[in-house]
């Protein structure tokens, strides 16, 4: 692709495309590239221009190589991403925006008296109109108050100010709207199905094949704790499946042969055999934006009182009106008291303000499923950290492989991966790649894998049960033995490693030495969130006490709890809940559920089990712990905000009904400042809450 370099500093280019203009598809396409390009931090495409902005870490070289070799016909998006991208949306809102402002202006200055007369009598019949329906309904609404206003103006033989108000009332309906459906879609791709692999059963063998490559009437397998990719039929297994990301239900539903299972809901228990019937991901983003537009679950509850303050000022407006009219027989007084009020300005701001903030946090690669979330994260005093894959790095290795059997270390831990492969873990994420790096590949030897939560994984191999799994799972549940002859050996594990531990046939066969460093980052990320208001840091591991203590050193907590189970995580934050205290628990693992379930927010960290992020009300991308401060930080700011607009919207819109019944502002010049304000209110809650990722509020 020809392109010259329009602009150039050290990590950051500006190209310009030899096209005059690219198409909404083009733009997609090209951003789609960029964004998967290795050095790539952001990139932005303009398609009326045809520049495109990149932020690198990478060589410059290499930037630039790339871009000479694109194509845009070379370029496989998905094609959900290109269907449901948002850049056709906000063209079609700016266009709206533009028209309306053109249109005003061209009537005034085109069109006689008695045109624009006409017009505005024809349009005001709307505002009317909707205004009677709900006093049918018995409702005093802001939409009374306008038709009051646009009405009383219309009988004064007031034009002027009937389309005047008319106009604002237009270009705010557009902006909130335009506003909703932007977060809501960029809210709704975040939760969109992102699956590269799945297992297709062909052959009577299971096999791992990249997503893309699945067809129609192919049989997928889902193991216990896995999303299911696509819609299809159940053809074998039964399981227990939580579809609350689409139907809302709070509790799982069975489904087994013959049932329908939908694309995005998770596998909690069992394990199903299903033959696709939709491969696109369409169906699932649909599904996912009606929900968010239906439920209830996006408002906080400082949203939820600023609507019914609104509609609760609206009788109080309609009196004010009559008492001024009352006490001063000037018709233009009381007008200026019906031409503002402010549950315009509350029931379009704060919506926007928690919209803006969800779209916002996406920006930092967190997704946020509600405002309420965000409201409680800045009145949580309590937090709790899993430990493995959350304040440790979510890429453990394996440093040894200690055979307790004649059996080479190579086919243990063929073994090993063989099992742990089929489940979603850091730990057994390790032992696989740990095998493939030594070049171990293995057919599907075992029979049917059974995981149990929190302890370890069971099966059977040529007839002889294999476990692995935890200390306390090898021999407290399943009475393992170390054979007398490798007891020394045993003795001398190391401890600085976690452990997993291989047994076939009741005899311990190996322990895998994992290398579970901490990040980088844990220790400097606990000191913020205590500076940011937390006053209570909590970790809790199924780790012995000597591993715990050690991590609790290091990184700073207030508390540590090891050797726990999931429903001691869970009761934890019950008993910190009774006590009154708000409760954000952070994990990654299936053995974290029940306590993201129960905390107040629930947050899943990077590369987290399906189930996790699925269960989890927040979910962080990026693999840095500094984004949960970006995060408090966000929600502060955005309570902040909240409050601030409330204080301005009252006190602005009190001095315009003063100024008006003093009769210093005209009804006209009211209702023009009046709109103007909410539109500003508006403009200025879209802005960011943060400068930048430090959480410098703005």
């Amino acid at each position: 692709m020809k392109f010259i370099i329009k602009h150039e500093m050290t990590g950051r280019i500006r190209v310009h495309l030899a096209v005059k203009r690219m198409s909404y598809r083009e733009a997609d396409t090209l951003l789609y590239f960029l964004q998967n390009l290795d050095g790539v931090t952001g990139a932005k495409v303009y398609e009326q221009t045809g520049d495109a902005y990149v932020c690198y870490t990478g060589a410059r070289e290499e930037i630039i190589l790339a871009l000479r070799r694109f194509r845009f016909e070379k370029v496989e998006v998905p094609e959900e991403i290109l269907q449901n991208s948002g850049r056709e949306l906000n063209a079609i809102y700016k266009e709206k925006l533009i028209n309306q402002v053109v249109l005003r202006i061209g009537r005034k200055l085109f069109l006689p008296v008695s045109i624009r007369t006409v017009i505005t009598l024809a349009k005001s019949m709307r505002y009317i109109g909707a205004g009677i329906s709900s006093l049918r309904g018995r409702r005093l609404d802001v939409s009374v108050l306008d038709a009051t206003a646009i009405g009383v103006s219309v009988l004064r033989g007031d034009t002027k100010t009937a389309s005047s108000v008319m106009f604002l009332l237009g270009i705010g309906e557009i902006l909130e709207e335009w506003t909703h459906k932007k977060s809501v879609g960029d809210l709704a791709r975040s939760m969109s199905l992102n699956i590269p692999k799945v297992w297709v059963k062909a052959g009577g063998q299971e096999i791992l094949v990249n997503t893309d490559t699945v067809s129609e009437g192919d049989s997928v397998v889902v193991h216990m704790g896995n999303v299911i990719p696509f819609d299809g039929i159940v053809t074998e297994g039964e399981g227990m499946v939580n579809q609350s990301s689409l139907t809302g239900e709070a509790l799982p539903v069975r489904r087994e042969q013959d049932d329908y299972v939908y694309a995005g809901t998770v596998l909690e228990e069992g394990e199903l055999t299903f033959r696709v019937k939709k491969v696109s991901g369409t169906t699932r983003y649909e599904k996912i934006v009606t929900m968010i537009e239906e439920t209830e679950k996006l408002k906080s509850s400082m949203e939820s009182k600023a609507e019914r303050l609104a509609d609760r000022l609206v009788p109080y407006t309609l009196g004010g009106t009559g008492l001024v009219w009352l006490l001063t027989r000037n018709a233009t007084k009381a007008m200026a008291v019906l031409m503002v009020d402010f549950s315009c300005a509350l029931k379009l701001a704060m919506p926007i303000t928690v919209l803006s903030a969800i779209r916002e946090a996406g920006t930092h690669h967190v997704t946020v499923k509600g405002g309420k979330y965000l409201e409680a994260i800045a009145e949580a005093k309590t937090i709790v950290f899993d430990k493995t894959g959350t304040l440790t790095k979510a890429r453990p290795t394996v440093k040894a492989v200690v055979p307790f059997c004649e059996m080479e270390e190579g086919n243990l831990l063929r073994i090993a991966a063989c099992l742990e492969e089929h489940f979603p873990h850091s730990m057994a994420k390790a032992v696989v790649r740990e095998a493939q790096e030594r070049g171990l590949e293995h057919e599907e030897m075992h029979s049917k894998v059974d995981y149990i939560v929190a302890h370890g994984i069971s099966s059977s191999i040529e007839g002889k049960k294999v476990i692995i799994g935890s200390a306390h799972f090898v021999f407290d549940d399943e009475a393992c033995k170390v054979r007398p002859e490798y007891q020394e050996r045993f003795d001398k594990i190391p401890a600085e490693y976690s452990h997993l531990y291989l047994a076939i046939e009741q005899e311990l066969a190996a322990v895998i030495c994992i290398e579970d460093p901490l990040r980088e980052e844990a220790a400097q990320v606990v000191r913020s969130l205590k500076k940011a208001g937390f006053d209570k840091v909590v970790m809790m591991t199924g780790d012995s006490e000597r591993t715990a203590a050690a991590v609790a050193a290091h990184v700073g907590v207030d508390e540590y709890y090891s050797e726990v189970l999931p429903e001691d995580k869970a009761g934890f934050i019950a008993r910190e809940k009774e006590a009154g205290r708000k409760v954000l628990m952070i994990g990654d693992g299936i053995n974290d559920s029940p306590a993201l379930s129960a905390a107040d927010v629930g947050i899943a960290i990077s590369d987290g089990a399906e189930i996790v992020r699925e269960i989890a009300d927040i979910t962080i991308s990026a693999d840095s712990l500094y984004e949960i401060v970006t995060l408090k930080n966000l929600s502060d700011a955005l309570m902040q905000r909240i409050h601030k607009n409330y204080r301005n919207i009252v006190s602005f819109n009190t001095g315009l009904i003063v100024l008006g019944v003093a009769g210093i502002l005209q009804p006209t010049v009211s209702a023009t400042l009046h709109n103007l304000s909410t539109i500003c209110f508006s403009v200025r809650s879209m802005k960011s809450l943060l400068e930048s990722a430090d959480g410098n509020v703005t």
